[in-house]
């Protein structure tokens, strides 16, 4: 088993570090102190032995055993089992990636079972223990300040998430062909976010409504609103991200469809812009054809072609020739093609 860190605290101060899991269950009976023990990925059979010893239920213990659990919160007699997710944003190549918390909490003690490398329970260990008037409130005090730390971590993620969409919005109106893909895909990361995070609103408020059940300290009260506010205010705005970024593809497909639109009048102007010097060019060439038809039949000087020795012949031919093009250009001119 990777025991990040045991120690058994008395009024609010570490007492002693015990070195295994049975001199702190030793030392939790003989002190009445209270134990935390941080654990990291323990294999089932270490686990049982936490278990047993702690009297987890079952389905707690197999959930932890699995993981990939959603966010949650049950109570099985004295034992309240808390199901948490971590997260954290990969910048580099725009994906949150998430932890899984699972934390036991009894009237003496705390199990932390870590599955990923977030939170950071140290960060939150060492914050508690320079506050030894929240510490000795007991289990509540180390829950709700996991629950805060958790929440902290958050902020980056949103921090990530609205530089993200800030480029997005830059791209849509820049015409960037590839910016639908990743409209796409930023999305299915704030949807994720928001499965980790909106369930921790129902959390709150159920241990809210165990106050006056379960004696919670007024101090602890206050803790775990200021928390739910923070909850509140990241559920809000990973909310708001998903609706920016669904506006975004209506956005992007309009402009898109505007823009093909625009290409397909251009080329529709071109198009007729073409068939016109077509016109022109065939109306000419036709025009020219003509007398070329006439001067190369007549020039081909068979013997037997009566014009040849006909005195008005040349005059005729010219003529013929000259009729014949302004009779195309007149017909070409009306119909509009020169």
């Amino acid at each position: 088993m990777t025991i990040i860190d045991n120690a058994v605290y008395v009024d609010g101060h570490r007492a002693c570090e015990p070195a295994t899991l049975d001199e702190t269950y030793e030392l939790l009976r003989d002190r009445h102190g209270m134990g935390w023990i941080g654990l990291y990925r323990p294999d089932p059979v270490e686990m049982e032995s936490v278990a047993d010893e702690f009297g987890f239920h079952r389905l707690a213990v197999d959930d932890t055993i699995s993981a990939h659990q959603r966010p949650k919160l049950e109570r099985y007699g004295d034992v309240l089992f808390t199901v948490l997710r971590s997260a954290r944003y990969l910048d580099d190549v725009e994906r949150v990636e998430f932890g899984e918390l699972h934390v036991f909490t009894g009237k003496d003690f705390v199990v932390t079972v870590r599955h990923a490398e977030s939170p950071d329970l140290g960060l939150v260990r060492k914050r508690l223990e320079e506050s030894p008037e929240l510490l000795k409130l007991g289990p509540e005090a180390v829950l709700y300040a996991i629950f805060d730390q958790v929440v902290d971590e958050y902020q980056p993620v949103i921090d990530g998430l609205q530089d993200d969409i800030d480029q997005i919005e830059d791209q849509v109106f820049g015409a960037d062909p590839e910016v639908s893909r990743r409209i796409y895909e930023l999305l299915r990361e704030v949807v994720k976010f928001m499965r980790a995070t909106q369930p921790l609103s129902g959390i709150i408020a159920d241990l809210r409504s165990g106050f006056e059940k379960y004696g919670v300290e007024e101090e602890l009260q206050r803790y775990l609103r200021d928390v739910a506010d923070h909850v509140e205010r990241v559920v809000e705005q990973a909310a708001g991200f998903k609706v920016l970024l669904i506006n975004l593809i209506g956005v992007n497909a309009t402009l898109v469809g505007q823009r093909q639109n625009e290409e397909t009048q251009r080329l529709s102007e071109l198009s007729l812009r073409q068939n016109e010097e077509v016109k022109r060019i065939s109306s000419w060439a036709a025009i020219l054809f003509a007398p070329t038809l006439v001067g190369t039949i007549y020039g081909m000087n068979f013997v037997h072609m009566p014009e040849l020795n006909w005195r008005l012949g040349y005059p005729f031919a010219v003529v013929l020739m000259f009729l014949v093009s302004v009779g195309l250009y007149t017909i070409f001119k009306k119909k509009g093609w020169l």
